[in-house]
């Protein structure tokens, strides 16, 4: 496994490990404490691997900022090799047909309300994950950071408010959307000591810009701090984002 390469401060290890029931991709300081645990979710029919291959710039700016976090990237639990998406992992399964509909009538309003089947079984996995992470790694006490991307995102959201015993100190929500609303304004309030950084590109033709400021809107209520970094771009995570998380790391430590 590629490692990557910070300053000469800090070298950092990856290895392949399982907490709970999902498989992982680890990434920690080899030469220095850890001060932080980052659990990041990939996107909807990415590779296990996706998030992690930004490491080696989170790991840069992290050293820039004398902070030396344990990166933890879970496999969503679903193969989609079944769908023709070789590789690619799922947190649950998306009616794909009714998306198209709802692209086509420009109608994601729609979405706002619906809880997706399965995402109650992600999410109940993910805690479990990170349970076990936070138990293994002796990194229950260290400040968290709990983001994604894309279906990540939300079900870093869905976690944050449904699942976990305590809300992260800090969330990054890289072109999420706004879901199961009438369960996220219940429980909302769960993000009150949570700094909250989100990004979404105006030209994203899979989860659209409305789909970002809606949730936007619902986090800027209630979270410790919240911000919404829109750019001129598609459905993906700019620097600026990468930048800013690390940031927001430092801030919550």
């Amino acid at each position: 496994m590629p490692q990557p390469k910070g300053s000469a401060s800090t070298d950092w290890s990856g290895e392949r490990r399982r907490f709970g029931t999902l498989n992982t991709i680890l990434i920690v300081p080899k030469n220095r404490p850890a001060t932080h645990l980052m659990v990041l979710c990939h996107g909807f029919g990415a590779p296990g691997d996706d998030l992690a291959g930004l490491a080696g710039q989170y790991a840069h700016r992290f050293d820039d900022l004398d902070i030396s976090p344990m990166m933890l990237f879970p496999a969503a639990p679903i193969d989609m090799s079944d769908e023709g998406l070789s590789g690619g992992r799922a947190w649950w399964r998306l009616n794909m047909a009714r998306l198209m509909e709802l692209s086509m009538k420009g109608s994601f309003d729609e979405m706002k309300a619906e809880v997706p089947p399965g995402i109650d079984e992600a999410r109940n996995g993910l805690v479990a994950c990170i349970e076990a992470a936070k138990t293994e790694l002796k990194a229950a006490n260290l400040p968290f950071l709990l983001g994604g991307f894309s279906q990540g995102a939300m079900l870093a959201v869905d976690t944050a408010l449904r699942g976990l015993a305590k809300a992260p100190e800090g969330m990054v929500l890289y072109s999420g959307a706004l879901i199961c609303e009438p369960l996220w304004r219940e429980a909302s309030q769960r993000l009150h000591a949570t700094r909250i950084f989100q990004s979404h590109g105006f030209q994203d033709t899979i989860l659209p810009v409305a789909t970002g400021k809606w949730l936007g809107a619902l986090l800027d209520e209630v979270a410790l701090e919240h911000e919404l970094h829109l750019f001129d771009g598609p459905h993906t995570i700019p620097m600026e984002a990468i930048d800013k998380t690390a940031k927001l790391l430092s801030d919550i430590g």
